[in-house]
């Protein structure tokens, strides 16, 4: 079933351009820009798709043939601060999927405080109606960490552990490649 065939999309060094959201492209797209020649195939589904003339096999796994280079900064955006936060309320600690965080403003935006890396955690809904609109110290409740700018590496490897719920089997010799080996 070609839908669900996506593609794993490596940069031109053969890391992925993203771990979490794990960087996939629908079978398509995949396609596609094998056929504008954006990409080098280095692996393969069983699976194929047929034209009037001809058989192709799905890819897999496909290389930029351009390399793009990381950007220096990450975006400002929720899902980072939640991903930055490894996806528990900084408040109490509770482990909480994305839906189910919220954004708080430590110093909140109608007492002066700013939406920036700085002045914003991920927390839960209770925490944050009990903190309220009042600084830590009026509330006594703390961020169990001081927030800060992530840098894009720290993002991706928090990425690292969160494995997506498809992995194809011929992804893993391209997956988490440049962590640790054990040495037994």
């Amino acid at each position: 079933m070609p839908n669900s065939c996506p593609a794993l999309v490596l940069n031109a060094d053969y890391r992925p351009l993203s771990y979490f959201p794990l960087s996939t492209w629908s079978w398509q797209d995949a396609v596609k820009a094998v056929f504008l020649e954006r990409v080098s195939i280095l692996s393969e589904y069983e699976q194929v798709v047929h034209s009037p003339s001809r058989e192709f096999p799905l890819p897999s796994v496909v290389a930029l043939k351009t390399y793009i280079p990381a950007t220096k900064r990450p975006a400002f955006t929720r899902f980072n601060v939640f991903l930055r936060d490894r996806f528990s309320c900084q408040y109490c600690g509770e482990a909480l999927p994305a839906e189910r965080l919220t954004f708080d403003h430590i110093v909140p935006r109608s007492r002066g405080g700013r939406t920036t890396w700085e002045n914003v955690v991920a927390a839960c809904s209770g925490c944050n109606l009990m903190k309220g609109n009042r600084i830590p110290a009026e509330s006594r409740i703390y961020p169990r960490t001081r927030p800060r700018m992530p840098t894009m590496r720290e993002l991706q490897a928090v990425g690292r552990t969160y494995p997506p719920r498809y992995l194809h089997e011929s992804w893993h010799d391209f997956l988490y490649w440049d962590s640790e080996l054990d040495a037994d």
